[in-house]
C-alpha cells in the first residue's frame, strides 16, 4: 500500500450496496465505488493493495453486512499510525432513528442491520492521533453521521430548491426505519428484531457520548445530504445510460475538473454546485469536521497533478 512522505500510509474501505433481490434495490452503488477506486489510485496515489472493495455482487469474497463493514473499518483504524490517510466511502441506503429528543443517522448494510452515528463516533475515537479519517457517505440522512462532529457546511448553506431534470430517473437512498424492523429484519434476513442495533438499545451508551465534551479529532465527514434529506440514485434515461449516486458522481466530477489540491470545504461546496447544475439541488452535501480539517486538502493531497482521465 502507498507510503508517502514521512512513511504516510494510504488505506481505503469502499462499500457499494445495491440490495439486489429486495424491494429497496439501487442501481449505481457498485459503479460509485469502482469509480472512486480509480480516483484514489490515479489521483491520490493509493495502491490497489491498500483498497478493500466490499460489494454485494455475485462471487464477491466479502459481502457488505454490518459485521463485515465494521470489521473492515476496525482493522483499518486500529492499524493506523500518525500521518496515515484513511478513507471510507459508502454508497447505499441510509435511515433516521428518532428517539425522544434526539435522533441518530445510520447507514443500512446488506443484512439490513445498521451502523449508526454513535457507532461512527466510537470508531473515530479510536483513530491514532495525527492520522486522518475521511468518510464519504452517499446515503440518505447522512448529515451528522459522525455523532457530535462539528458542522462546517450544513443546513445554514441551503441553496434554492431546483426541480429534478426530466432526463434522469432518481431513486431515494432511504429506507424508513419502521420498514427495516417490520418488513425485513425478521422475514428477509432471519435477524432477531430484539437484537437489532436501534436507538432504544444504544440509549445508555448514547447518553455518555451526548453528555461529554469532545475535543477536536481527525474525523472528517462528507455527506451526500443533510440529516433531514434524501440522497439520489440516478439512472440516466438514454441509451447506454449510466447509473450512479448523485453525490459520488458530483465529487468525482469536481475532482476530474480540478487537478489542484482542494480543501474539504471547497470540495463539498463545489459538489453542491455540481448538483445544482444537474438540477439535483434538493439534496445538499454537508461537511462535518474540525476547523483545521475544513481547510485541509481532501485526502491530504499535497502536490498538483495533471488532469486525470477516469470514469
Amino acid at each position: 500500500m502507498e507510503k508517502g512522505g514521512a512513511g504516510r500510509k494510504k488505506v481505503a474501505v469502499l462499500v457499494g450496496c445495491n440490495y439486489e433481490g429486495t424491494q429497496y434495490k439501487l442501481h449505481g452503488c457498485h459503479n460509485d465505488v469502482l469509480s472512486m477506486r480509480d480516483v484514489l489510485i490515479k489521483r491520490f496515489g493509493f495502491d490497489c493493495s491498500g483498497i478493500q472493495l466490499i460489494m454485494d455482487k455475485p462471487g464477491s469474497p466479502v459481502m457488505p453486512t454490518a459485521s463485515n463493514i465494521k470489521s473492515a473499518l476496525g482493522r483499518m483504524v486500529d492499524e493506523a499510525q500518525p500521518g496515515d490517510v484513511l478513507f471510507f466511502h459508502f454508497s447505499g441506503h441510509g435511515t433516521l432513528i428518532s428517539k425522544h429528543h434526539h435522533h441518530e443517522e445510520a447507514i443500512v448494510a446488506l443484512d439490513f442491520n445498521l451502523i449508526t452515528s454513535t457507532d461512527f463516533r466510537e470508531i473515530v475515537n479510536r483513530v491514532a492521533e495525527g492520522a486522518i479519517f475521511t468518510i464519504l457517505s452517499d446515503s440518505c440522512h447522512s448529515g451528522g453521521l459522525i455523532d457530535k462532529e462539528k458542522e462546517q457546511i450544513g443546513p445554514a448553506h441551503i441553496p434554492a430548491p431546483i426541480n429534478v431534470a426530466p432526463s434522469t430517473k432518481t431513486h431515494s437512498k432511504f429506507i424508513p426505519f419502521h420498514s427495516l424492523l417490520l418488513h425485513h429484519l425478521s422475514s428477509l434476513t432471519n435477524i432477531n428484531i430484539n437484537n437489532t442495533n436501534t436507538a432504544d438499545q444504544r440509549d445508555s451508551g448514547s447518553r455518555l457520548i451526548f453528555g461529554q465534551a469532545l475535543k477536536a479529532d481527525e474525523g472528517i465527514l462528507l455527506s451526500g445530504c443533510q440529516a433531514d434529506e434524501v440522497s439520489q440514485d440516478i439512472v440516466e434515461d438514454r441509451p447506454e445510460g449510466r447509473a450512479y449516486g448523485a453525490f459520488s458522481n458530483a465529487v468525482q466530477s469536481v475532482l476530474r475538473e480540478h487537478s489542484e489540491p482542494l480543501s474539504n470545504k471547497e470540495l463539498v461546496l463545489m459538489a453542491r454546485k455540481a448538483l445544482e447544475m444537474k438540477h439535483l439541488g434538493k439534496q445538499h452535501p454537508c461537511l462535518y469536521c474540525s476547523d483545521q480539517n475544513a481547510v485541509a486538502p481532501f485526502l491530504a493531497q499535497s502536490e498538483t497533478k495533471l488532469p486525470i482521465q477516469f470514469t
